[in-house]
């Protein structure tokens, strides 16, 4: 064997003897009880609440009332209003535009010529009526006091000198067989009385043709229906305009509306929402704007009874009044900031809070608390309870659920779990825990 061999078992065996020398002297391990650990959640308070559960939807803000301005006679504009542009703001009745009046105007005067000549023409058919009603007096006054028509000649009436044969004064003097009504016509027509009433006929169509040229006139100024907002307008003074051609619209400013779109369990969360309730059914706006929101006070104009064909949701109008002066701080109630509050933006996309039904026994919990199934999981006296709900109405943020035994409380569960079961231990962390 060689030397090398040699050294290499006796360092091997050297070895062995030290490792086995290290186990003999080793200290006996200290045992330890095991310790089984409840799993650590995450919760916050969970109390029970009581009254109306608000109606939460969104929205866009749009125009109540919309009204295209356009020109009802043709014409030349000569004026336009510096405020009809779009996005300016017109108040009640004021003059948008005119359009030049000078032909309009001679319209008026030929019609008001035509009206003073036909009032000569019945000025003058009503005294031919007196004349001839004053000689058919006349002639019948001689015709009783004589007896005949050939024994009362007047001295000053020359053509009644002139005497008919004796056949034609019989036929005058004796009656006429026939109807009244052929009498009173033959009188009319002794009276010209179709005359003076063709007269009257004439004047009365001379007096419509004058309103209809005032009327015109009047017509080439254009009014602001009501106090508005200018979303758009195309009038420029010397632009030819044709009646009925759209120069612009208007949206009345003293309120917007809102519609929403609710599904029809949170439509059946407001009373009367679809029968027509007897009293207005409040709500509130609420927009945000540079990172600040402001609140509206609103109302329920009216529900749709269609179901809108692609949703199948109910269509909500609220009514905004005063948006452009209405506006306060969502978080300030009680201080007056009016004068800070934006105007209400047409467009907008805004929240809607409406009165809902009230209800004994509720909780607003966090979306996020809201598990799979409707469940939420609750800490009781150190451990949790998977309670089962019913889902009221649901945001992005909040849950209005109604539990079973909801009033009595706990802490509501926030993070997950792996395998949560009903009646398991927990810890909660933070402050809560206390």
């Amino acid at each position: 064997m060689s030397t090398q061999v040699k050294w290499s078992l006796g360092i091997l065996a050297a070895a062995l003897a030290i490792a086995a020398l290290m186990i003999l002297l080793r200290p006996d391990p200290v045992e330890e009880e095991r310790v089984q650990q409840a799993p650590l959640v995450e919760a916050i308070a969970f109390e029970a609440a009581s009254g109306e559960i608000p109606v939460i939807a969104s929205g866009t803000v749009g125009p109540r009332e919309e009204v295209v301005i356009g020109a009802q006679v043709s014409g030349r504009l000569s004026y336009v209003n510096p405020s009809f542009r779009e996005g300016g703001v017109v108040a009640a009745g004021a003059t948008l535009f005119r359009i030049e009046a000078a032909d309009f105007v001679n319209q008026v005067r030929i019609a008001q010529a035509d009206v003073a000549a036909q009032n000569v023409s019945v000025l003058q058919a009503e005294e031919e009526v007196a004349i001839a009603t004053d000689e058919l007096r006349r002639f019948a006054q001689r015709d009783g006091a004589a007896g005949g028509l050939s024994s009362v000649i007047d001295t000053n009436d020359h053509a009644a000198r002139i005497l008919p044969p004796a056949d034609m004064e019989e036929s005058v003097t004796a009656p006429r067989a026939g109807s009244s009504e052929e009498t009173k016509d033959i009188a009319g027509l002794a009276t010209r009385e179709p005359q003076l009433q063709s007269a009257k006929a004439a004047r009365d169509r001379a007096a419509a043709n004058l309103a209809v040229a005032e009327l015109t006139l009047a017509r080439t100024r254009v009014a602001s229906p009501f106090r508005g907002l200018v979303r758009e307008e195309s009038a420029a003074v010397g632009t030819l305009v044709q009646p009925g051609q759209s120069l612009g619209s208007i949206v009345a400013s003293d309120a917007f509306e809102v519609r929403l779109s609710l599904t029809q369990d949170e439509a059946a969360l407001i009373p009367g929402l679809l029968r027509g309730s007897s009293g207005r059914i409040q709500a509130d706006i609420f927009y945000d704007y540079s990172g600040l929101t402001y609140r509206w006070p609103a109302f329920v104009d009216r529900a749709d009874a269609i179901l809108d064909s692609a949703t199948r949701n109910v269509e909500v109008f609220l009514q905004v009044p005063a948006p452009l002066t209405g506006g306060r701080l969502a978080d300030q109630e009680n201080v007056d900031t009016v004068a800070q509050a934006p105007p209400l933006l047409l467009g907008a996309f805004v929240r809607a809070e409406i009165a809902g039904t009230s209800l004994d026994s509720y909780a607003v919990i966090p979306a996020v608390a809201l598990r799979p199934g409707n469940e939420i999981w609750v800490v009781r006296d150190g451990k949790m309870r998977i309670l089962p709900v019913r889902v009221i109405q649901r945001t992005d943020d909040l849950a209005y659920v109604i539990a079973p035994r909801v009033e009595l409380g706990g802490l509501l569960v926030t993070s997950s779990l792996t395998a949560p079961t009903d009646g398991m231990p927990v810890r909660v962390s933070g402050k809560q825990a206390q």
